[in-house]
């Protein structure tokens, strides 16, 4: 039976670099994907072209081509991204540029468009999950991207892509376009389709699926976690799928491993929305054929909405936060104290909070106030800060206010930080998939 080898080289945006160049030289693959836009991601690279059009693409997607660009041409392995976050344009220019500069200027690079929909949002009535008029965001609206499918990725697969970068799409379309692709699979073949988005999803978070964000000392005991191995999938032209990795390399892909990873951001496990199958996981059964080998059947799916999700970045407000340390006998009672000031001096100096927090590291920071005669007195307590305003300026006197304590708090204060920075914030609404058109560009030396 054909079958296609597709590894996941980064499950985020800052992922690390090493295990894809593993996957590239070590893994056998046909294709090799790079997964790196988180919800809130691309609202920050819509403001990153704002300020400069030549930017706005993943800022790790250079040094991501400089090290596997080589190695995927020279064993015939695609490369498919979503690197491209708010402009993808660009990212296949840098990445052109790239290749020329390592003598691939052969390779053929594909760009998508088409899922920038803020116009569409500007002009139309949308309510957002919150149940408000998009339009009602004004000037503060900063991007709103549809989440495409895997067509477009097809098609560009189908005109010789080597390579295909694009914005915002769906994740597991990242993997479930190659198998469509070589194995001819139809769209509305929902069994497949189901199969293909679970190896997609299953890749999609790289590291996660060998034990990654999975260990617990003790309980769940992770092999060789620095240098963690990322996952690869190998699907069968029938649509089954085996999840492994690079022998050799950190961490293990068990059961355990794969149950996590399935069940990880998915709602509801029998009605998955995508934008090409409403894939049904309910049924799922994983046997570990090998060490580090798990394969998965059971996957189906339904015929999907018609809508697509778009992911609208606004700015929320600002945020400013103060931390200063106390240690040493009273080290609780001086940083109650210094919260107190604090709280008295917002009060005192008219700071705008719209929201605020205080948290005393290691005593209620996570779990609340805790009074019983087994809590012992720490050592040490950090202070934290920090609260919500509609200015910046006003964000900044949070952190300045904590950093008086040094002279105007309580003895031994040390260790203090200030910062205060906007929040981006994300909302979602639903749009007709009919008003999205994907644009396939090839960039051209």
């Amino acid at each position: 039976m054909k079958t296609l080898r597709i590894g996941c080289g980064a499950g985020y945006s800052g992922d690390r670099i090493e295990p894809a160049l593993e996957l590239a030289e070590h893994g056998d693959l046909d294709y090799l994907v790079f997964e790196c836009l988180a919800e809130r991601t691309i609202a920050l690279a819509q403001q990153a072209r704002m300020k400069d059009p030549a930017l706005g693409y993943d800022p790790l997607l250079e040094a991501r081509m400089l090290a596997v660009l080589k190695p995927c041409a020279d064993r015939g392995i695609k490369i498919i991204t979503n690197m491209g976050a708010a402009n993808p344009l660009a990212a296949a220019a840098k990445t052109r540029q790239i290749a020329v500069s390592l003598g691939l200027g052969h390779l053929k690079i594909a760009a998508i468009t088409g899922d920038d929909v803020l116009e569409q949002l500007r002009q139309g009535d949308y309510l957002d999950d919150t149940g408000e008029p998009v339009a009602a965001l004004g000037s503060r609206l900063l991007s709103a991207n549809a989440y495409l499918g895997a067509q477009p990725l097809v098609d560009a697969l189908a005109q010789g892509a080597d390579i295909v970068i694009t914005g915002r799409i769906a994740d597991p379309a990242l993997v479930l376009a190659p198998a469509i692709h070589a194995f001819g699979w139809a769209m509305g073949d929902w069994q497949r389709l189901g199969q293909g988005t679970l190896a997609g999803h299953l890749l999609e978070c790289a590291g996660q699926v060998c034990g990654g964000y999975f260990a617990d000392p003790g309980v769940k005991d992770v092999p060789s976690l620095a240098r963690l191995g990322f996952p690869l999938a190998v699907i069968g032209e029938d649509g089954s799928v085996e999840i492994t990795k690079v022998a050799g390399s950190g961490g293990y892909v068990t059961r355990a491993t794969c149950t996590e990873q399935l069940l990880y951001e998915i709602h509801d496990p029998a009605a998955y929305q995508t934008p090409d199958v409403v894939a049904d996981f309910s049924a799922v059964t994983m046997t570990e054929c090998a060490p580090d080998r798990v394969s998965l059947h059971g996957a189906s799916g339904h015929p999907c909405s018609g809508l697509l999700k778009v992911s609208i970045g606004y700015i929320d407000s600002y945020i400013g936060e103060g931390q200063i340390s106390y240690a040493g006998p009273g080290a609780l009672a001086r940083a109650r104290l210094a919260q107190a000031i604090v709280a008295e001096r917002f009060a005192l100096t008219g700071v705008a909070l719209t929201e605020v927090r205080y948290d005393l590291i290691g005593v209620n920071a996570l779990h609340g106030e805790r009074d019983g005669p087994d809590e012992a007195e720490p050592r040490e307590v950090r202070l934290r800060v920090i609260g919500r305003t509609a200015s910046l300026q006003q964000a900044i006197r949070i952190g300045n206010e904590v950093e008086t304590l040094y002279t105007c708090g309580p003895a031994g204060g040390g260790g203090a930080t200030r910062s205060a920075r906007e929040v981006i914030a994300i909302r979602s609404t639903l749009l007709p998939a009919a008003q999205v058109s994907p644009v396939i560009h090839f960039e051209e030396i």
